[in-house]
C-alpha cells in the first residue's frame, strides 16, 4: 500500500520535529516521553504568564505601562499529574491573589481528564476500584489507588442530589413504579434495602428516570413519600400509573393524585396466580387466564375469569378469587385502545430498566454506604439511559388517543423548556459539566 501524500505544511512540521528528536538527542520511547513532559512544562507556564501579563495590563519587561495597583509576585511550583507521568512546572502569582487562571485552575492538579472519564465509565459499567485500577495501570501505565477511584466517583454525588430534585414535567402521560432491592451495611449489619425508581413518559412520547430513592424495605408508606417528591418538583398530574400490586399502593397513589387511573402489572399477577400450581397443570392454566387478560373487552374478560373458576376453582381455589380482588386495577387497560394496552399493561418498561441496573451491580454483593449504592446506581442509568433520545415510534396515534380519554386534564402542547432538560441526552452534557466544574485532587 503507497504511502498517504503529505501537505506542503505537514512536511514542514515533520522536518521541524526532526530537527528537535536531533536537538534534543531522542532515541527511545522514554526519551520521547520526556520530551513530551517537558513541552506540557513549557506551553503551561508560557500560556499562564501570558494570561497574567493580560489581566493585569503590562508584562515583567512594560512596567513603566503599569496601571494597576496589583503587580507580579514570583511563581510557585506546581505538579501535574498527566498520562506521561508527573510534570513539574511554575505557575505565576499577583501580589493581592485575584488571578483566577483558565488554562489550568488554580485547584487542578491533573490534565488527565480523559482518564477520569474512563474511570468514571468503567464504574458505570459495574467493574470494581481493583479492576479499574489495574485496568488503567495497563493502559496508561499511571497507578491510581483504590481511595483515587474513590474520590473521583464520589464527585458524582452532588451532581446526582442535583438531578434528583430537579424539576420536572407538569404532566406525565404514563409514570411506572418499580424497586429493585440490595444489601447495604448499616451500623455494622448488613440490611435489605429497596431503591425505589419511577420512569415517566412525558406528553411528547419522551421516556425518563424521574429519580431513584433509597430507602428500606419496599412499603407504601415510603411510596408515598416518593410520589410526593414528585409533586414537590412539580408533577402536577398523572394520567395513568403502572404498578406491582403491593399492598397500599393505590391507596398511596390516590392520596396524592386522586384522577390518576391505576394499572397493575399482569405479568405480576401471573406470576403469584403460578407461583404454587403444579408443573403438569402450568401450560393448560395459563392458557385459560390468557383468556381471561388477552380478552377483547372487559365483559368478555369477566366471563373468561368465571369459566377459569369453574375450570380450576377446586384445585386452585385462591387464584381466581385473587383476580377478582384485584380486578379493580387489573382492568384498567381494558378502556383504552389496543396501543395504550400495549404500552401500560405491564411494568416491562421499569423492569428492562432494572434488569440492566442488576447486570451493572451484580459484582456488588454489600454496598458499604447508601451513598454508594446511589453513586454506582446513577452512573449506570446514565450509561443506560444515553440511548433514550427519541419518542416512541406509535406516540403519536397513542397521544391522540390520550386527547380522548383525558381531554379535560390534557394541555394544548407544546414541548416546554423542561422537556428538553429532562431528555436523556441533555442530562449527561449537564452531568459532565457538573461533574469538571468540582476538582478532585486538592
Amino acid at each position: 500500500m503507497a504511502r498517504r501524500k503529505r501537505t506542503p505544511e505537514e512536511n514542514a512540521r515533520r522536518e521541524k520535529i526532526r530537527e528537535l528528536l536531533q536537538l534534543a538527542n531522542i532515541g527511545s520511547m522514554d526519551d520521547i516521553q520526556r520530551l513530551f513532559k517537558e513541552t506540557i512544562a513549557e506551553f503551561m507556564e508560557n500560556g499562564l504568564d501570558a494570561e497574567l501579563d493580560d489581566e493585569l495590563g503590562y508584562s515583567r519587561y512594560d512596567y513603566k505601562n503599569k496601571n494597576t495597583d496589583n503587580s507580579l509576585n514570583g511563581h510557585s511550583s506546581k505538579t501535574l499529574r498527566t498520562s506521561f507521568g508527573d510534570v513539574e512546572g511554575s505557575v505565576p502569582r499577583d501580589r493581592q491573589g485575584e488571578f483566577e487562571p483558565q488554562l489550568l485552575k488554580k485547584n487542578q492538579t491533573s490534565i488527565s481528564q480523559d482518564i477520569e472519564e474512563k474511570i468514571l465509565s468503567m464504574y458505570a459499567k459495574g467493574m470494581t476500584t481493583g479492576d479499574i485500577e489495574a485496568h488503567i495501570q495497563d493502559i496508561y501505565g499511571v497507578d491510581v489507588s483504590d481511595t483515587t477511584v474513590s474520590r473521583i466517583t464520589d464527585k458524582i454525588l452532588p451532581v446526582a442530589k442535583e438531578w434528583q430534585q430537579r424539576p420536572l414535567e407538569s404532566i406525565y402521560a404514563v409514570v411506572f413504579l418499580d424497586a429493585i432491592h440490595y444489601h447495604v451495611r448499616s451500623e455494622g449489619q448488613i440490611v435489605k434495602k429497596a431503591v425505589y425508581i419511577a420512569i415517566g413518559i412525558d406528553l411528547d412520547g419522551h421516556k425518563d428516570v424521574l429519580g431513584m430513592w433509597v430507602g428500606e424495605n419496599e412499603s407504601a408508606k415510603f411510596w408515598a413519600t416518593v410520589l410526593n417528591s414528585l409533586k414537590n418538583r412539580g408533577v402536577e398530574d398523572i394520567f395513568i400509573a403502572c404498578t406491582d400490586n403491593l399492598t397500599g399502593f393505590s391507596a398511596a397513589i390516590e392520596a396524592v393524585y386522586p384522577k390518576t387511573e391505576i394499572q397493575n402489572c399482569i405479568i405480576h399477577q401471573l406470576r403469584n396466580s403460578s407461583k404454587y400450581v403444579s408443573y403438569k397443570d402450568l401450560k393448560a392454566l395459563m392458557a385459560d387466564l390468557k383468556a381471561v387478560y388477552a380478552a377483547v373487552d372487559e365483559p368478555a374478560a369477566l366471563d373468561a375469569l368465571d369459566t377459569f373458576a369453574e375450570h380450576w376453582d377446586k384445585k386452585y381455589p385462591k387464584i381466581s378469587q385473587s383476580w377478582r380482588d384485584n380486578w379493580a386495577n387489573l382492568s384498567t387497560y381494558f378502556k383504552f385502545p389496543q396501543a395504550l394496552r400495549r404500552l401500560i399493561y405491564t411494568t416491562n418498561t421499569i423492569e428492562g430498566f432494572n434488569r440492566q441496573l442488576r447486570k451493572v451491580t451484580k459484582s456488588k454483593s454489600v454496598f458499604p454506604t447508601d451513598d454508594s449504592l446511589f453513586k454506582m446506581l446513577y452512573l449506570a442509568m446514565m450509561d443506560i439511559t444515553k440511548k433514550w433520545t427519541g419518542r416512541r415510534q406509535d406516540w403519536s396515534g397513542i397521544h391522540a388517543q390520550l386527547s380522548i380519554y383525558f381531554a379535560e386534564r390534557m394541555p394544548d402542547f407544546s414541548p416546554s423548556a423542561a422537556s428538553y432538560s429532562n431528555c436523556s441526552c441533555f442530562i449527561a452534557v449537564w452531568t459532565l459539566h457538573k461533574i469538571w466544574e468540582r476538582p478532585i485532587f486538592v
